[in-house]
């Protein structure tokens, strides 16, 4: 598959050329395609809305950096903010800064124990995508809290076959999950590795391959965690 100091990955997502380069120092190629987009929502009702809450305080919830990014805001909202750790939390302290910051988590399912441990049922705000998974909103609803659900951006498939043979592929989201196994079906030798749990087992839900979960959702984590794997193998 490979010369014995040399392991390829795909990366179904962009990653940063800091951490590519990092990666290839070490004698591991990694390769970029894509396997979804994000639109931002051009809706006029949604934005009047946005700029409505930007104006006020509330207490929202983030678990995607798209959503995060999607959110245009000249000065920083008095926003009570809980949010995913890794490339999530980072962009919420770039957009909104670290005081709105009022905890984080690891996953979805540690973010609502959180909440319903801290805050009164009340009212919250969920910025996310058209393919958001129901587990929060609905945890959420069920322990009597009211969830408006704000929809900032779609999330696109964009599938492709994959011919290339790769001792791993690494995965950041359930839907980019499901775009790469609409056309391909990986080895069953290759690994897997997932950037937090819930990607883990929409990919344990399409096959039996030895699937790896970062240690924290952060890209920069899962990268060096493959590295230190691949470094190891090859000793």
């Amino acid at each position: 598959m490979s010369s014995p100091s040399t392991a390829y990955v795909l990366s179904t997502r962009a990653l940063s050329a800091a951490l590519i380069t990092e990666a290839a120092a070490k004698g591991i190629i990694i390769d970029v395609v894509p396997f979804i987009a994000m639109a931002k929502s051009e809706d006029e009702v949604l934005t009047k809305r946005l700029a409505e809450l930007l104006e006020r305080p509330l207490t929202a919830i983030f678990t995607s950096t798209n959503a995060v990014t999607a959110i245009e805001n000249a000065s920083q909202p008095h926003w009570k903010i809980f949010c995913l750790n890794g490339a999530t939390r980072r962009a919420v302290v770039e957009r909104f800064g670290e005081h709105s910051i009022a905890s984080t988590a690891d996953s979805a399912a540690e973010l609502v124990k959180i909440i319903t441990g801290r805050e009164m049922p009340g009212e919250c705000w969920f910025f996310c995508g058209d393919k958001r998974r129901d587990e929060l909103p609905d945890s959420l609803k069920a322990a009597g809290y009211q969830v408006h659900e704000m929809i900032v951006y779609q999330t696109i498939l964009t599938p492709h076959r994959i011919d290339k043979p790769y001792e791993a592929i690494v995965f950041f989201s359930p839907s980019a999950v499901e775009s790469f196994f609409s056309m391909n079906t990986p080895e069953p030798q290759i690994s897997l590795f997932a950037i937090g749990r819930t990607t883990a087992a929409a990919i344990r839900a399409k096959c039996t391959n030895p699937v790896v979960t970062s240690e924290q959702p952060d890209e920069k984590i899962l990268i060096r965690q493959i590295i230190a794997t691949y470094e190891y193998t090859k000793e």
